[in-house]
């Protein structure tokens, strides 16, 4: 995979690499890459734009893809050396539950923010899909992808 970069260079990841975010030349080579995933949280909230969704908690599925920047050291073994998959989940889930929300847009917007509490977090890519809103649908909902802006 490769793009280029502002001045023309071509910027490679290995082969079968792939990143949720684009490969930047502000990005050290030295440097690696690696994801951060939460598959298929599912959650009730208040959420949505019609009288009824106002009191009656729905279903929602979350996705997270994470790019998180190594900077070098070694991991060591140690939690606190990495991003810690089990502390955006309560971050979601504090998110989630706080208050009722008109928009997936909105949530989705508030769950990218909370990941990027963490600094190693380069780029967050949040799905989030309400499961019961049309009886002949699975899902219906939205992805979004932010960068920090901070990194």
């Amino acid at each position: 995979m490769s793009d280029k970069a502002e001045d023309g260079r071509v910027l490679t990841l290995p082969a079968g690499r792939v990143s949720a975010a684009p490969v930047t030349d502000n990005m050290p080579a030295r440097f690696g890459v690696r994801s951060v995933f939460v598959r298929d949280l599912v959650l009730r909230c208040l959420i949505g734009v019609h009288d009824h969704e106002r009191d009656t908690p729905q279903r929602v599925r979350i996705n997270l893809d994470l790019t998180v920047v190594e900077d070098g050291r070694p991991i060591d073994d140690k939690l606190a050396n990495v991003v810690c998959y089990e502390e955006i989940l309560s971050r979601v889930r504090a998110i989630v539950t706080r208050r009722h929300v008109k928009l997936v847009e909105t949530l989705a917007e508030d769950i990218a923010a909370a990941c990027f509490t963490d600094a190693a977090v380069q780029s967050a890519r949040v799905r989030l899909e309400k499961l019961d809103v049309f009886a002949d649908t699975a899902s219906v909902g939205v992805e979004i992808e932010r960068l920090n802006s901070e990194v």
